[in-house]
């Protein structure tokens, strides 16, 4: 087993090579919108798994995953030959590509996040000029005309009873 930190940075380094590769050296056009987000390498450095996420050419257009795996898939030879050049490692990781869908879940939330605030904004409306369903003052106060003056004497007799 690898130290830890090691095989942070070594991850680090096989993404930052992989997307320099698909940038620069593989001429794929299926991959020119491919993004590396992530890698991560297991404790023996034998194998990495690399993430990564497919912008769409338009706003209307849905990114092309299988394009894009099938390219990722057709130059993972390439690709491990350039980690193995760039790392300097004595056994060069195997790499295995997989779609990271942040981007995705990213933007479910925001609209998840729309429809709570066009909800909030609702209750608000409906909230401007209500009045309460009960009494305007819940709290019970007692009335002026029950209370009964407490004497002076009935405190001290009551007091002399007890000692």
């Amino acid at each position: 087993m690898a130290d830890q930190a090691r095989a942070r940075r070594l991850a680090k380094r096989i993404a930052q090579i992989v997307a320099s590769a698909l940038e620069h050296q593989v001429k794929d056009p299926r991959l020119a919108t491919v993004t590396v987000t992530d890698a991560r390498i297991t404790g023996d450095l034998r194998d990495a798994t690399v993430y990564y996420t497919v912008r769409g050419e338009t706003l209307d257009a849905a990114p092309d995953y299988a394009g894009a795996a099938a390219a990722l898939e057709s130059a993972r030879g390439v690709l491990r030959t350039k980690v193995g050049e760039g790392t300097g490692v004595r056994y060069t990781p195997t790499l295995e590509f997989v779609a990271d869908r942040v981007p995705e879940d990213a933007k479910r939330i925001e609209d998840l996040l729309a429809k709570a605030r066009e909800a909030d904004a609702e209750v608000a409306r409906r909230a401007t000029g209500a009045a309460p369903a009960g009494d305007p003052d819940p709290y019970r106060v007692p009335r002026e005309d029950d209370e009964e003056p407490a004497d002076d004497s009935d405190k001290d007799s009551d007091a002399d009873s007890r000692a």
